[in-house]
């Protein structure tokens, strides 16, 4: 006797759900990419590694950063806040601070691996990402480094990648057709600033040394931290700063968008990464702004 079709379907889906409650427990294989929960970053990575929006964001940011070399060689001063000054020697040699994830090499494929298993960012799996070397340049890093170059401009990079990383970085820098002058360009996370002391992430005593040896004539990068300090990480003060140092954005600094990850992410849970997944998005969804409430 024949199987009537809703009775059919109703035991195909009860069977399914079986399967399913079977290969989710504690020694289950990982999941298939069709059974991955939803990703708060899903989207972000994928207009990163996909989109012609986000190529032609980049192209563009860097074709205006070439156009204002000249010019910012040619003004006196530098593109560092006073504070963080290391030297009023006009003489110094030029140089230009450039951050390196998300602003000359794109990392994308780590946070790919991190969406397409279910997990978060940690320092091991970052580490092993870097020590690959295998990240691509951004698109138009690579010309604008280039056409420093040819004015006699060093490239310094300002980088929370951890000293340790310094080897494979400079290996990836160079496999993209960075230029690394020498061993000197790399300031990493855990460079020791003689008679400076900052918060673990901090760039503040970095570009105070770089300053010590070189005009910084220009910043490029993804953070904010990436050209000046953030004492308070909150979206207000944030802004605050972008609006307080208008004048230097697009002269001496040049924002690179990164929608992945990043201290704007941060500022939205009150820095707290402690909290478990759940209460971080529900931290965000909270800030949405919907049109009946006041930005702050």
């Amino acid at each position: 006797m024949a199987t009537h079709p809703l009775k059919a379907s109703a035991l195909a889906l009860a069977a399914l759900l079986v399967v399913s409650c079977q290969t989710t427990g504690k020694d289950a294989a990982p999941l298939s990419a069709h059974h991955v929960p939803a990703d708060d970053n899903l989207n972000a990575v994928l207009w990163m590694q996909r989109s012609a929006e986000y190529t032609a964001v980049v192209e563009g940011v860097y074709r205006a950063a070439t156009a204002q070399l000249d010019t910012a060689l040619a003004t006196p001063g530098d593109a560092l806040l006073p504070s963080e000054r290391g030297s009023d020697d006009p003489n110094l040699p030029p140089a230009i601070v450039v951050d390196i994830d998300e602003t000359v090499l794109d990392n994308s494929p780590y946070q790919a691996r991190l969406i397409s298993t279910g997990r978060e960012y940690h320092d091991s799996s970052w580490e092993d990402w870097v020590g690959e070397a295998a990240a691509r340049a951004i698109p138009g890093a690579v010309a604008f480094a280039r056409e420093a170059q040819a004015r006699g401009i060093t490239l310094l990079y300002v980088s929370n990648r951890s000293e340790q990383s310094k080897a494979a970085t400079l290996q990836n820098l160079r496999a993209v057709g960075l230029p690394v002058k020498d061993e000197q360009v790399f300031f990493g996370l855990g460079l020791e600033v003689p008679g400076c002391t900052g918060k673990r992430s901090e760039k503040r005593c970095r570009r105070l040394l770089a300053s010590q040896h070189y005009r910084i004539v220009m910043q490029l990068g993804d953070q904010l931290g990436d050209f000046l300090e953030v004492p308070h990480n909150r979206p207000f003060e944030r802004q605050q700063l972008v609006e307080q140092h208008a004048a230097y954005w697009g002269q001496r600094w040049f924002m690179l968008p990164n929608p992945s990850y990043g201290g704007w992410e941060s500022a939205l849970f009150n820095n707290e990464h402690q909290q478990p997944r759940a209460w971080r998005r529900e931290s965000k969804r909270k800030q949405l702004l919907d049109g009946t409430k006041q930005e702050n």
